[in-house]
């Protein structure tokens, strides 16, 4: 069996830091004749920043500015810091929720710094403070990034006063307003979708909207008793000649099933080889520079469909993973009246050799998979990633790497993998729209409905599902399950630290600088409920500096800046959304989700899988939604299904205390559950007692159990106030619950699609 951790997320090699002033010395304490004062200098290191006096006019940016830092003369041993610089200076602002930094010409009280003597001011008075607040005595530099997250293409004003104290307990000299420009973050994302639409995208790259179901003389549909024999076959290797790597494809999706589909469809494709999109300024549209024909798994319901097709959602598959995920994940989708559908995201589901094998022993059908990996970075093995992002360049010699070099463009990490994923995704959308008929399919040909395509996605699908529902006009209903970012903060606070410390080691120059954090790096970038940093470890602020521009040019690339856009300030009217995360998720923390859900004042609509309150409490629970030795994974998807089913009309509570509909404790999302990998902790399982703010005290016993139905903004909502749900009783254990099996007849149920199904196949059938 596969492993679960279903994303890594890492901005790859290292690139854009600025680096400390050479010679750097620690400042004396002012005296009262000689207060400090805020330094002004001509380098971004001593100057308050962000600051508008690092751009340049252009009007061909939105925002009417363009990044213009000072470049430094770069060698062999520092050109990462030249290749950032030049991917930064292409871009129209500043990060929307960006690291202030303020130079000082001596210590300061730090105590005096708070949100009425520090903070950014929006032009429309609104104001926000500083979290997570280092003070590095040897510069006498204090950083912290604000507290809200911002509007993109808006001028906004770092407000700096004279409350803030020297170390004496006098005033600073004088007070700073310094103005910044957001960056368009969403905007380029925003145009493809248009060039789709508009059909320019489509004959740029001589892609078409036609779906295939056949191979040659093969028809890739298969009815539900050849199950249990779908084979995946895997190339991993580079090496043609090498054999490829099976495994059984694991499906629960068995219950009112007609067929299972493997087809094709193309895609307009914007990236270049190395996995970037070429910036061009923010008022244009890059163009497409090739057509790519993707792969999809489909499972079809039985039964006669209704008139104008079968519904269909579209599954987004998490980083690692692939389209055959879709068979762990839409148990009940089939039983409900549900098409499901999925693709591989860029650079996933191994070589273009692989393959797919279906049916028993002797009646094996096999067939290409379009499997969108690719050997990029010169060691001859194709990873189950390898080609959504820029790739470093191996040389390898009697198989041992002997050699690695950072691509040029590795600041771009997954920014514009992101982007092509969810333009796939959207070219999905519009080949279903445009009409698909699934043949032979239980001895029919079965149409697909063309109109109210929805959305779910996990993990790396939750992610660019958020991207995709904030600028699709044609997807209004999405289920949103362990997503979070930025994805940098992903992957230096979870499991997956090592490998981002790999490709800090690559970097150049080298970035690692040892101390307690695990992995050989320590950032010290504080949590929003840890105390501030006041004597930061040696290179933490060059490493601090570089992940954080690495926020900074991948934040297009990332759910922050979309979930605005999802019922905030919905540029294509509000969407129905529900979250779907989990207590303690150790490979999307909490803190990366929080910030998805605090951009977009979406508490409300999250539901929390408590997995701390369950008998797996000692395993990551972030993929949960598709693993079956997880607690939550059934009653999860009945919730799924009841949303999809419903047109997003209603969120199915699930029992408590397991479940919370919605969350309950919303400081739970400032923090990890577990030891935080930058002190030196255990990543995982979490044993931090303390660490996180308190949960809110539960009610003691359970009160009678029951439903309570409200309605509000068109969405109905139904919240358990008992320890009950559709008959299925919890019983309580020593270690947790044992979880009901809530079976999909008692959701059916309990929601009236049963009856309401019944009555469709009857006017099918009239």
């Amino acid at each position: 069996m596969r492993r679960f951790p279903l994303i890594l997320g890492i901005a790859t090699v290292a690139a854009f830091v600025v680096p400390l002033a050479a010679g750097s010395t620690a400042l004396p304490v002012a005296r009262a004749a000689s207060r400090v004062a805020i330094r002004d200098g001509s380098t971004p290191e001593t100057a308050v920043f962000p600051n508008d006096k690092f751009t340049v006019a252009d009007p061909r940016q939105l925002s009417g500015r363009r990044i213009n830092l000072p470049v430094p003369t770069c060698t062999s041993a520092n050109y990462s810091i030249c290749d950032g610089l030049r991917l930064l200076n292409q871009i129209d602002g500043f990060d929307l929720q960006p690291r202030i930094l303020i130079p000082f010409t001596g210590a300061i009280q730090l105590d005096s710094v708070n949100s009425d003597t520090v903070f950014v001011q929006g032009p429309d008075g609104s104001r926000t403070g500083l979290r997570q607040i280092v003070w590095n005595p040897a510069t006498s530099t204090l950083t912290g990034n604000t507290t809200a997250f911002l509007r993109e293409d808006t001028r906004y004003t770092i407000v700096i006063t004279t409350g803030v104290l020297d170390a004496a307990g006098y005033p600073i000299a004088a007070g700073r307003r310094v103005a910044f420009t957001t960056l368009s973050g969403t905007t380029e994302l925003d145009r493809l979708r248009k060039s789709l639409d508009a059909g320019t995208a489509y004959q740029q790259s001589g892609a078409t909207h036609d779906v295939s179901f056949t191979q040659g003389s093969i028809t890739t549909v298969f009815p539900v008793t050849d199950a249990q024999f779908i084979t995946r076959n895997d190339q991993v290797s580079a090496d043609p000649s090498k054999p490829l790597v099976s495994s059984m494809v694991l499906n629960s999706a068995v219950t009112g099933v007609g067929c299972y589909a493997f087809g094709s469809f193309e895609s307009p494709q914007f990236v270049t080889s190395d996995a970037v999109i070429p910036q061009v300024p923010t008022t244009q549209t890059p163009p497409a520079l090739s057509k790519a024909r993707l792969g999809f798994a489909m499972i079809v319901p039985a039964g006669v469909p209704p008139a104008g097709g079968w519904p269909v959602a579209v599954y987004g598959p998490g980083f690692t993973r692939s389209y055959f995920d879709l068979f762990l994940t839409s148990d009940f989708n089939a039983a409900a009246g549900i098409a499901t559908v999925a693709t591989d995201p860029l650079g996933h589901g191994f070589g273009p050799a692989s393959t797919i094998s279906v049916g028993p022993p002797g009646a094996v059908t096999t067939f290409k998979s379009y499997g969108r990996g690719r050997a990029s970075d010169g060691d001859g093995i194709i990873g189950d990633t390898e080609g959504v992002q820029p790739s470093d360049h191996k040389t390898v010699v009697n198989g041992k790497v002997v050699a690695d070099l950072p691509s040029h463009n590795a600041l771009v990490g997954l920014r514009d993998g992101l982007i092509q994923t969810t333009v796939d995704n959207m070219a999905l959308v519009r080949s279903i729209e445009h009409g698909i008929t699934v043949p032979g399919c239980a001895g029919q040909s079965v149409p697909l409905a063309r109109t109210n395509v929805e959305y779910y996605g996990l993990s790396f699908g939750g992610i660019y599902g958020t991207m995709l529902l904030g600028t699709d006009p044609h997807v209004r209903v999405g289920y949103l399950n362990s997503g979070g970012g930025p994805i940098v903060d992903i992957a230096r606070l979870s499991g997956f630290r090592n490998l981002l410390a790999a490709q800090l080691q690559v970097s150049r120059p080298d970035l690692l600088n040892g101390g307690p954090g695990l992995n050989g790096f320590t950032e010290d970038i504080p949590l929003p409920d840890d105390p501030r940093i006041t004597n930061p470890h040696p290179g933490s602020a060059l490493l601090a500096e570089y992940l954080n521009n690495a926020i900074w040019l991948e934040r297009s690339g990332g759910p922050e800046p979309y979930a605005p856009l999802l019922r905030l300030r919905p540029r294509y009217g509000p969407k129905t959304v529900e979250f779907l995360n989990a207590f303690g998720d150790a490979t999307v923390p909490n803190f990366t989700l929080g910030n998805v859900i605090r951009a977009g004042d979406l508490f409300d609509r999250l539901t929390y899988y408590r997995n701390d309150k369950t008998p797996t409490a000692s395993s990551d629970p972030h993929g949960f939604l598709e693993d079956p030795r997880l607690a939550g994974r059934e009653p999860a998807e009945t919730q799924l299904t009841a949303f999809l089913a419903s047109h997003g009309n209603t969120v199915l509570p699930l029992p408590a205390p397991v479940f919370e509909t919605p969350i309950v404790n919303h400081d739970n999302l400032l923090c990890l559950h577990y030891a935080e990998p930058e002190t030196g902790g255990t990543v995982y399982p979490p044993s931090a007692a303390g660490e996180c703010p308190p949960v809110a005290p539960e009610p003691h016993g359970h009160p009678a159990a029951g439903v309570v139905v409200t309605t509000s903004g068109g969405v109905t909502t139904a919240t358990v106030t008992g320890a009950q749900l559709a008959g299925a009783q919890l019983a309580a254990t020593g270690s947790g619950v044992t979880l009901p099996a809530l079976g999909l007849a008692a959701m059916l149920a309990a929601l009236g699609f049963r009856r309401a199904r019944l009555a469709r196949r009857s006017r099918a059938r009239a």
